[in-house]
């Protein structure tokens, strides 16, 4: 299984194809994530630090380059696991005293 590292938090395993977005929330990660994992909103905004993660998708592409964000950001509700990565979350739910949001599906 890959191993997903979260700067400043630790690392665990991610079954492999899982969204990465689940695989943060599901390990005590509290990402920011309003719209359900549909990639209108970008609160799930990652840096990837190290590691590979596949190609945006084409929902993803176009969130980011509409804010902007493409050439720094990924969006963890786009990304599925299939290596190890390191990551950064930009945006976390007790920081913006919000809940998560819904929980996308898998």
């Amino acid at each position: 299984m890959p191993i997903i590292t979260v700067e400043g938090e630790g690392a665990f395993e991610a079954p492999f194809g899982a969204k990465l977005v689940l695989c943060l929330e599901d390990n005590g990660i509290d990402v920011l994530h309003r719209c359900g994992g549909i990639a209108r909103c970008t609160s799930c905004r990652i840096e990837v630090l190290e590691g590979a993660p596949p190609p945006p998708t084409a929902a993803e592409d176009t969130a980011l380059r509409r804010d902007e964000l493409a050439d720094r950001f990924r969006l963890a509700c786009q990304i599925r696991v299939e290596s190890d990565l390191t990551v950064r979350v930009a945006n976390r739910s007790h920081v913006a005293g919000l809940p998560p949001g819904p929980r996308p599906a898998p």
